[in-house]
């Protein structure tokens, strides 16, 4: 993300590092104690952007101590922020959150689930839950807004079916996991393409041949665990309502730029509201606009600062320090040069995610350093985006102060620790992952 092509790389430095170290220490520390306060949603208690802000200004005053001008810095500050990679990811963050706005205020998630509770096998409760959320999910590209919409259908099914509260939930995450890593739309998915510099349905290509195996495999064991026959009804719904999602998702496989995608899928969605409701108009749609903006705000403004961060730290050869560490574990790991690359940006991504409890913060914080980390290793920036994408799901999904774990069993009133052990597809994503890597697959015609 950083633009680092003016300035010479300096050599690898650990004190640079100590802003981020800051930022990732006061985000766990401050989730820490408003969970042992018994706070819900502890670890979004602290706002991240103004931590990230903080740690800017360590940095350069810290850039101020070794002998760099002030002006300098805030150059160099502004330089990470307004990065073309760091500026479209932010327009896409926009975009995406109207459209998913514009979606909910007119009825097409409940419309899409509902056409999955008519097509989907009625005594296959498990994975039919594992498959609408993927379907909402891929969709939606968020895995927040499936989670919402799924959930207390999820606690419904078990009220009725006697089958426990956590295989649904860990179905239900399970699938909005599997949805918002594939979809096209999604921030991590537009995060890791960015700052890898690859397309979109390059990405996809990559990730499908390692995220769908571990689907099925999901699939199987939800059988497995569902066992015996439950009744399941769908109620009526209008098909035109799930048209913006199929349209927007056609579209973005298709290859058409992103921004043009969601701008169609958000003229459609707004198209569709006002034909169909009586009480939809322009004004219903342009709150429903800015109210998706409102939430993309704070992951927004997050990404500028990390981008900026980034910078610094790069500037003053932190970003060298820690490849030069991985390239160290690599070694020591003796694996061929490649497979040492992707495990090195595996782990990368996994030790950040831990830290900041959200999957699109990690890629952002990890992504110029995974791209530097390809790059000495022949890895294929197709693989790097999707390593990314892959293992910061992986941990999202599991680590039990992560929003979707919270909020899943906010709305079941579950412990977050009583879930994660049944949120399967996370744990055969990592299994499935670590092969991919292990073995190569898929291969791919080196494009550097």
């Amino acid at each position: 993300m950083a633009n680092t092509h003016n300035h010479a790389v300096p050599s690898g430095r650990v004190w640079p590092l100590l802003p981020l170290l800051f930022f990732l220490v006061v985000f766990l520390g401050s989730g820490l104690y408003y969970t042992a306060a018994d706070t819900d949603f502890a670890f979004y208690q602290i706002k991240a952007p103004v931590v990230a802000m903080v740690a800017i200004v360590l940095s350069m005053l810290m850039a101020r101590l070794a002998g760099q001008r002030l002006n300098t810095s805030v150059e160099r500050l502004v330089a990470g922020i307004g990065h073309p990679n760091i500026i479209l990811m932010c327009l896409v963050f926009l975009l995406a959150g109207a459209f998913a706005s514009v979606s909910v205020s007119i009825g097409s998630v409940e419309a899409t689930v509902q056409l999955g509770l008519s097509i989907i096998p009625s005594q296959w409760v498990l994975p039919a839950l594992f498959l609408i959320s993927a379907f909402i999910a891929t969709a939606m590209g968020t895995s927040m807004g499936t989670i919402a919409a799924t959930a207390p259908i999820a606690v419904g099914f078990t009220g009725a079916t006697g089958l426990p509260m956590s295989l649904a939930l860990g179905a239900v995450v399970g699938g909005a996991m599997f949805g918002d890593n594939l979809s096209m739309i999604s921030d991590t998915t537009i995060a890791a393409t960015r700052s890898q510099g690859v397309s979109l349905k390059d990405k996809f290509r990559v990730n499908i041949w390692i995220a769908v195996p571990a689907a099925l495999l999901t699939l199987g064991l939800l059988i497995v665990l569902g066992g015996g026959e439950h009744q399941v009804e769908s109620k009526p719904f209008q098909v035109a309502l799930v048209v913006p999602y199929l349209l927007v998702f056609g579209l973005a496989l298709s290859g058409l730029n992103v921004l043009a995608v969601l701008i169609i899928g958000i003229v459609a969605a707004g198209a569709t509201g006002i034909a169909m409701m009586d009480d939809y108009n322009l004004a219903t749609m342009n709150g429903a606009i800015y109210e998706g903006f409102q939430g993309m705000f704070e992951i927004m403004l997050l990404s500028m600062l990390i981008g900026g961060l980034s910078q610094l730290m790069t500037d003053q050869g932190g970003t060298r320090w820690v490849i030069e560490r991985i390239h160290g574990l690599t070694r020591w790991l003796r694996l061929p040069l490649q497979r040492a690359g992707e495990m090195g940006i595996a782990l990368l991504v996994v030790f950040a995610n831990v830290f900041v409890a959200n999957n699109t913060v990690a890629i952002v914080l990890t992504g110029e350093m995974a791209r530097d980390i390809a790059t000495d290793h022949g890895v294929d920036l197709r693989r790097s985006a999707s390593m990314l994408d892959i293992f910061s799901c992986v941990v999202q999904g599991l680590i039990p102060y992560g929003a979707q774990v919270l909020l899943a069993c906010s709305i079941a009133k579950l412990s977050p620790l009583a879930l994660i052990g049944s949120i399967h597809y996370c744990w055969v994503l990592a299994i499935v992952g670590i092969v991919a890597i292990t073995i190569n697959r898929p291969r791919l015609n080196f494009v550097k």
